[in-house]
Parts: C-alpha cells; sequence; structure tokens
C-alpha cells in the first residue's frame, strides 16, 4: 500500500512538473494580456463614469466579440499543432500557421463593419444613447487591435504548442509595462482621453506582434518553421471546418458575458449598474487568465500526449491540472469575500458604483471558484479536438438556460444585475457538470487513433507525400 502510494506521488510529481512548465509563463502571459485592457479601463475609469462605461461596453461587447472569434479560431491551431508535435511532425507546423494568418485574417476583415458601426448595433440594443455613441466612437479607433489578434493568436499557439512559453510570457510582460506607459503619457500626461488610450492599446498589441514574428522567422524553429509555402493555401477547407468548429464554441463562452452585458444595459440607471458589473467581470476576467495557463497546458499535455499515442498519460495530466486549478480559484474567491468592501476602490472613486458593486461580491467569488475548472475543461476539449461537441453543450446550457433565467430574475422577478449574474452563474455550473460527465465517459485510447488520423489527413503523411511529388 505504502509503494502504491509513493509511485501515486512520483507520478504526481512528475506531471505537475510538466503542468507548471506550461502553466506558469501561460498565466503570466495570459494575465499580461488581459491586463492591457484592465489598464485601459482602470485609466478611463478615471476620467468619468461615461467613460468607463463606454470602454467596458466597447471591449466586452465589440472587441470582446472580434476576441473570441480570434481566439477561437486560433485553438483549432492548438489541437493540430499539439498533435504533430506528441506525433513527431514538426515540419507542418508552420504550414498549420500561415493557414490559421489566412483565415484570422480573412475573419478581420469581415469583422469590420462590427466596429465601423457600433454605435447603431448598440442602439437597436436598447443600450444607453450617450454610452453607445462614445463606445462607437471608441470601436472605431481600435479596429487595429482586431488585426492584431488575427496575426498575435496563431504565433502564441505556435509557440505553446512547442513549450516555448517563456519566450511569450516576457514578451507580453514587457508589452503590459509599455501599455501602463503608453496610457500615462497619451491619456494623462497630453489629455488624449479615450482616443489616447485607444492609441495606447494599438501600438501595445502590435509591438507584441511584431516581436514574436521577428522571432518565429530567425531561424530559432528550423523544423516547424521553412519559409512562407504555398502550401498554406491547400487543403484549407478542412481546416477551416476545425476553425469554425473550434471560433464557434470558444465565442459561445465569450459572448455569455457580452450578453449579461447587453441585458444589464437595458436595467435602470444603466451607468451605475454597467460600471458595478463591468468591474466584477473585470477582476473574474483578471483571475479567469490565471486559469487561462492551465487551459494552455492541459491543450498541450493532452494533445502531445494523444499525439503520441499516450491516452493513459493525457487522462493522467487532466486530474492534476483541473485539481491545481480548482485550488488556485479557491483562493481567489476567499480573497474576493474577505475584501468584499474594499476591491471595488481599485476601479473608482464613486460611492454609488462602490456599493452596488460590493453587493455582487458574493455571486463574484463563487464565479471565480467556478472560472478555476471551466477553462481547464475547455483545454481537454481543444487538445482532444471536441470543439464542435463542447460547443453544442454551451448553447444548451448558456443560452437554452442561464439567459433566459437571467432575463426572467433581472426584469420579472426585479432582481437586477444580481438576479442576472446569479442566472449566468448556474448557467455556467451546469455546463461543467455536462463536460466532466463527457470527460468520464470517454475512452482514451479510441481518442489517442483519432488524434493519428487528425495528423494524418490534415497534414502529415498526405502533404509530406505532396512535397516530395
Amino acid at each position: 500500500m505504502e509503494e502504491k502510494v509513493l509511485e501515486i506521488g512520483n507520478k504526481w510529481g512528475v506531471e505537475a512538473k510538466k503542468v507548471w512548465h506550461i502553466a506558469g509563463p501561460g498565466i503570466l502571459n495570459a494575465v499580461s494580456l488581459v491586463s492591457l485592457e484592465f489598464v485601459t479601463a482602470a485609466f478611463a475609469g478615471r476620467l468619468g463614469d461615461l467613460e468607463l462605461a463606454a470602454v467596458s461596453v466597447a471591449h466586452n461587447v465589440i472587441a470582446g466579440f472580434a476576441y473570441g472569434v480570434m481566439l477561437g479560431m486560433a485553438s483549432a491551431l492548438a489541437t493540430l499543432c499539439g498533435q504533430a508535435v506528441g506525433g513527431g511532425q514538426l515540419k507542418m507546423l508552420g504550414v498549420y500557421l500561415q493557414r490559421s494568418w489566412i483565415i484570422t485574417g480573412v475573419t478581420s476583415l469581415l469583422l469590420t463593419p462590427v466596429f465601423v458601426f457600433t454605435s447603431p448595433i448598440l442602439k437597436l440594443l436598447h443600450q444607453d444613447k450617450d454610452i453607445s455613441h462614445l463606445a462607437g466612437k471608441y470601436a472605431i479607433w481600435i479596429i487595429p487591435q482586431m488585426f492584431a489578434y488575427a496575426l498575435n493568436f496563431p504565433m502564441q499557439t505556435f509557440l505553446q504548442s512547442q513549450s516555448k512559453v517563456w519566450f511569450t510570457a516576457i514578451v507580453s510582460m514587457g508589452g503590459l509595462g509599455i501599455h501602463v506607459l503608453l496610457n500615462w503619457i497619451l491619456v494623462i500626461k497630453f489629455g488624449h482621453g479615450l482616443f489616447g488610450a485607444a492609441s495606447a492599446g494599438n501600438i501595445s498589441w502590435w509591438i507584441l506582434d511584431i516581436v514574436q514574428l521577428i522571432y518565429i522567422i530567425s531561424g530559432y524553429f528550423p523544423e516547424a518553421w521553412t519559409g512562407f509555402s504555398c502550401l498554406a493555401f491547400k487543403s484549407l477547407t478542412n481546416f477551416v471546418k476545425l476553425s469554425l468548429a473550434s471560433a464557434i464554441m470558444m465565442c459561445l463562452e465569450v459572448w455569455y458575458f457580452t450578453a449579461v452585458i447587453l441585458m444589464v444595459g437595458g436595467l435602470k440607471n444603466a451607468t451605475i449598474a454597467i460600471d458595478a458589473i463591468s468591474i466584477c467581470l473585470g477582476l473574474q476576467v483578471w483571475t479567469l487568465t490565471v486559469a487561462l495557463g492551465f487551459t494552455s497546458s492541459t491543450s498541450v499535455r493532452v494533445s502531445n500526449e494523444l499525439g503520441a499515442g499516450n491516452p493513459k498519460a493525457a487522462k493522467f495530466s487532466i486530474t492534476v491540472n483541473v485539481l491545481t486549478s480548482a485550488v488556485i480559484g479557491l483562493i481567489f474567491s476567499a480573497t474576493i469575500l474577505a475584501t468584499r468592501k474594499e476591491f471595488p476602490r481599485l476601479f473608482t472613486n464613486e460611492q454609488h458604483v462602490m456599493k452596488e458593486t460590493s453587493k455582487l461580491g458574493y455571486i463574484l467569488a463563487a464565479t471565480i471558484f467556478l472560472n478555476g475548472i471551466q477553462p481547464v475543461l475547455l483545454g481537454v476539449a481543444v487538445g482532444a479536438g471536441w470543439q464542435l461537441q463542447v460547443a453544442l453543450i454551451s448553447i444548451g446550457c448558456y443560452y437554452g438556460f442561464g439567459l433566459p433565467m437571467g432575463a426572467l430574475f433581472g426584469y420579472k422577478f426585479k432582481l437586477g444585475v444580481e438576479g442576472i449574474l446569479s442566472a449566468m452563474l448556474a448557467g455556467s455550473l451546469l455546463q461543467t457538470l455536462f463536460q466532466f460527465f463527457i470527460i468520464a465517459r470517454t475512452s482514451w485510447h479510441k481518442q489517442a487513433l483519432q488524434a493519428e488520423e487528425r495528423v494524418r489527413t490534415l497534414g502529415g503523411e498526405v502533404e509530406n507525400q505532396s512535397t516530395s511529388q
């Protein structure tokens, strides 16, 4: 018995080391990227309640929409690159990256009108007119950020699949420092207001892209990057299918938050309500970024092990990732509860906004704990290629249950922001339970065989043959 315990402990230690090797810098990277918007919101809050509400709506509704699409498209690359690395087929990684750029680049062009017509779109959704007008201006100013997403997320996935996570973490932290400095100069020092905040974001995101691009094409990946190739334009159909499934899965997650913002915008005293929920969502997203580090480690470990034909190792890695991330989520939740009346001061000096935000502390703490688990399960979906399956679950739990309940609680029963957030939490809990059920009933040996087939048909043997002809 003692030997068995020691064996399990040693096995856990080895896997935990592999997980933290990816999750540690992944957390730093995710926190840094999300903190770009966190910093922007903080500076906008110093300009006034209207400015904070406008930036929050623009980021959470419009930019969040584009962010989710781009991140979802890139998660298809995570499945393919991770499983290709596990199968020892590095030569296709550069081609996969270029295909992803083509798809996300075209997607950016298609999404541009959404940014241009943000103001009328928000007004059509019955949002406050003043907020809609200012958010519309800000959305147009941050269009360059959307194109930066299209370039950035595939590059990050390319690097993460090969466990080159420390580089992305260092670059992102450096970019965050530059972003803070640019906001202080443009918003505070020179008084350019929201235009200055938008410009700071554009510059910061493109600096991140340029640095990563130089790193990738400068010879540090002799096997994975062999230069730009015409193969990037071949076999796009199957790649697009997986990308769309990935985008749908990720967008359903992001749009759930977006829908909540829109529902709150229809309440009385919309500016105060949006400010309060934006502060909560800001903290929620910030803590979520820690869990996103485990999303990365889970997707990389699961895809690598399935690609290498090691289903038991993939399953064990899921257990280590889920438990570790859940403990961290519990710590964050306890911190929110302990500082329920103080944490709103980080975002605003308005007493009425602080009071409204404090009332949401208990729901926020519960949501943050759940967010310590749910992203890890998304990492399992990405690593195993279950994007479409999880998307269908999300439709039922989020949009068939959570949002209708939110509308009922918020408007019919007059529970306001608290009712909407409570229903949102219930929908997320239901989705998490369904994902656990699927993981428990999965044949991981079958998943390993499917991973081998996916790499072969979407790259590997088929395209290696085409290059040799």
